[in-house]
C-alpha cells in the first residue's frame, strides 16, 4: 500500500511523472529506510551486515 502523502503532497502533470515518482518511492521504501525491525538499518545496510558476519 503506497503511503497517501507520496502523491498527496504533490501534483503531477504528466502519467510519466507519476510513474518515475512511484518507482523512486518504491525503491525508496524498500531499500533505503531505516527500519527499526532491523536495528535502526536499512535494508541494504543490514543485507551487507548479514553478508560480513556470514563470512
Amino acid at each position: 500500500m503506497m503511503k497517501s502523502e507520496m502523491y498527496y503532497l504533490n501534483k503531477f502533470n504528466t502519467y510519466e511523472e507519476l510513474e518515475a515518482a512511484i518507482i523512486e518511492y518504491v525503491e525508496y521504501y524498500n531499500n533505503h529506510r531505516y527500519q527499526k525491525r532491523l536495528n535502526c538499518m536499512t535494508p541494504l545496510e543490514y543485507r551487507q551486515y548479514l553478508l560480513l558476519s556470514a563470512a
